[in-house]
């Protein structure tokens, strides 16, 4: 089988404060906006990767979740322990150090961790928590 990842979906909180957070932070392209229903999807991507996107999406927009279940969500959101993404980069220690002066919550700074990666992580403003890995 050959496969790719095409899309993966994060939540988001604040569509203005993620746009400005992938785009203008992390560098990504804008793919795709859309404005459905009072809710606001974007599609980013890696600049050189068209074929692989990251779709921030509105929770409430998930068909068949309660009341309830959308109020966890959005707790674990604010904690940060809902959505997990990793990127790779050839220079850990350069992107970090872009990501600390554009105001990034840090949540590990560079460092070798024991499964054998060099790694560090960050919040987006959802807080979503991204980890970054050295490539090898």
């Amino acid at each position: 089988m050959d496969m790719t990842i095409h899309q993966t979906f994060l939540p988001h909180s604040d569509p203005d404060a993620s746009l400005a957070f992938y785009r203008d932070t992390l560098g990504f392209e804008v793919r795709n906006e859309v404005e459905y229903g009072g809710m606001h999807w974007i599609t980013v991507g890696p600049t050189g990767q068209p074929h692989t996107s990251i779709v921030l999406h509105p929770p409430a927009a998930t068909p068949g979740i309660t009341e309830d279940e959308r109020r966890i969500i959005t707790e674990m959101m604010a904690k940060g322990t809902y959505a997990t993404i990793v990127f790779a980069t050839a220079d850990l220690d350069g992107t970090f150090e872009r990501l600390q002066g554009r105001d990034t919550e840090i949540v590990q700074e560079p460092s070798e961790q024991p499964y054998g990666v060099r790694d560090c992580a960050v919040r987006d403003p959802t807080g979503n928590l991204i980890r970054i890995q050295q490539k090898r």
